[in-house]
This record gives structure tokens, C-alpha cells and sequence, in this order.
């Protein structure tokens, strides 16, 4: 009687065994299926702009994952250009395959020189700045302002400058900076800003990954921060696919959907 109920335990154990067994390797089937039905498209690489951080970008990262993208949004320090390159490159690196890197305002810059990595396959300016070889922002707003008297913008006629660091006042993150959103979102984004080393300004691009690389440019038409027309010439000078979105400098928060499609668009023509 004994033997006969060590036997039923064991057969019991055993079954159980297999069933988990089975159940495992369907988990784990599963999980090879999914990798496999996003395996062949790009992670998409997010990098925010000055006055900025990662969180730029939670409006729109949602849409990319609702369509199966895996998204990174780069917390890149604002200190230096080698700097912000260097925390993009860190995310490349965790990347398997291919990548669309996008940037906002100086993450232009960012991506243009961190874009030379082998495995971007395209580049997304949204409101950016698209330097040239030899380029930095001070040389395209003097060449624009000073030497050809285009019209400039009022975004950074008074900012705040500590210990080298650039700040916005909340006046002008709310009047400026992200006049189409509503009030109180405006004045988290002024609260939660990322400060913005001078030594940037005149930080020069020594490669363009843009050269090499299918670029998609949004213009936001309403940008109080980087002048339209200037975003426009930079589009057409890189040879971009370019999009225009009647918005203010954060196109990503007030049209996340948009600006989605645009980064979807260029990940679906790689």
C-alpha cells in the first residue's frame, strides 16, 4: 500500500513537472515571439533639448510602444556637447539593431554628431537646430541675426545665467517656451528644467551624421525659442522630409501624436 502511494506521488510530481514544463517553454515561446515581431524594427532613440529632460518626451513614447517600438529617452546633462554625445552613445550601446535617433531643440546638435554611430539608420530633427560641419548655434543665430537681419525670436531675449548654466524665467517658459500648452503644465516644465551650460553655444559639429543618413525634420511654425524661418533653412539644407505643425518650440507635448507619426514614418522607410 505503501509503494503504491510513493508511486501515485511521484507520478503526480510528475506530471506536474511536465505540465509546468510545457507551460515554461510556452512562456518562454511567447517571449521569443515577441522579440521576433519587433526584432527587425529600430529602437528609437529619444534626446531632449535645453530647458528639458527626458520627460519631454512621455507623450509621445506610449504611441511608439502602442505601435511595438521600443523607445529610450536619453537623460543627457546639458554640460557639453562631448558630454551629451557620450550619454547618447551609452544608449546606443544597450541597443541591439538598428535606431532612429531623435532630437529636440540642442538634441539637434546631439544627434547630428552622435548620429555617425553605425547603427542609426535615420535622423528626426523636431524643432531642432541642424548644424553644418563646423557649425554651432552661435554661428547659425550670428550668420541669421547679425550678418543676413533675419527676424529673431523673443524665447531668449532675458534668460537667467548661474554659474554658467542657462535657466529660463517661468514667465517665458509659459509665454515662450511652451505657449500652447495649458498654464500649469508650462510651469511644471519651468520647475522641472534641465539648466543649459554656455560652453554649448559655441560647441561645433565636426561630423554631420546627416550627410550619410535620411533625415525628417519638423518645423514648428509658432517656435518663440529657434526661428521657423531658420528651422526651415536648416530642413532644406540638410535635405530633409520636412513636416510643419502650427505649434510652439515643445511640438512633442503639444502634438505628441504627430511628431509619433513623423518618428514612425521614418522607422517604417529605413
Amino acid at each position: 500500500m505503501k509503494s503504491r502511494k510513493i508511486f501515485l506521488v511521484l507520478t503526480a510530481a510528475t506530471v506536474l513537472l511536465a505540465t509546468s514544463s510545457s507551460f515554461i517553454t510556452f512562456k518562454n515561446n511567447n517571449r521569443m515571439t515577441l522579440h521576433s515581431a519587433t526584432a527587425n524594427k529600430p529602437t528609437i532613440v529619444l534626446v531632449h533639448g535645453a530647458f528639458a529632460d527626458g520627460s519631454s518626451w512621455n507623450k509621445v513614447i506610449p504611441i511608439l510602444q502602442k505601435n511595438g517600438y521600443q523607445a529610450i529617452a536619453v537623460q543627457n546633462p546639458l554640460t557639453s556637447l562631448s558630454d551629451d554625445v557620450a550619454f547618447v552613445e551609452r544608449a546606443l550601446g544597450e541597443v541591439q539593431g538598428k535606431v532612429v535617433l531623435v532630437g529636440h531643440s540642442w538634441g539637434g546638435v546631439v544627434i547630428t554628431q552622435a548620429g555617425n554611430n553605425e547603427k542609426v539608420s535615420s535622423l528626426v530633427y523636431v524643432a531642432a537646430f541642424a548644424p553644418d560641419e563646423g557649425q554651432s548655434i552661435e554661428s547659425i543665430n550670428k550668420d541669421a541675426f547679425e550678418v543676413r537681419k533675419l527676424q529673431n525670436v523673443p524665447g531668449l531675449a532675458d534668460p537667467i545665467v548661474t554659474d554658467g548654466f542657462i535657466r529660463l524665467k517661468e514667465k517665458d517658459v509659459i509665454n515662450h517656451f511652451a505657449q500652447d500648452l495649458p498654464e500649469q503644465e508650462a510651469k511644471l516644465i519651468a520647475a522641472g528644467q534641465g539648466r543649459f551650460h554656455v560652453s554649448t553655444i559655441s560647441a561645433k559639429v565636426s561630423n554631420p551624421a546627416w550627410k550619410n543618413k535620411p533625415s525628417y525634420f519638423i518645423v514648428s511654425d509658432n517656435d518663440h525659442i529657434i526661428a521657423p524661418q531658420l528651422e526651415r533653412e536648416m530642413a532644406k539644407n540638410i535635405g530633409a522630409k520636412t513636416y510643419h505643425l502650427p505649434t510652439s518650440h515643445v511640438a512633442m507635448l503639444s502634438k505628441p501624436e504627430i511628431v509619433a507619426e513623423v518618428i514612425l514614418r521614418a522607422a517604417s522607410e529605413q
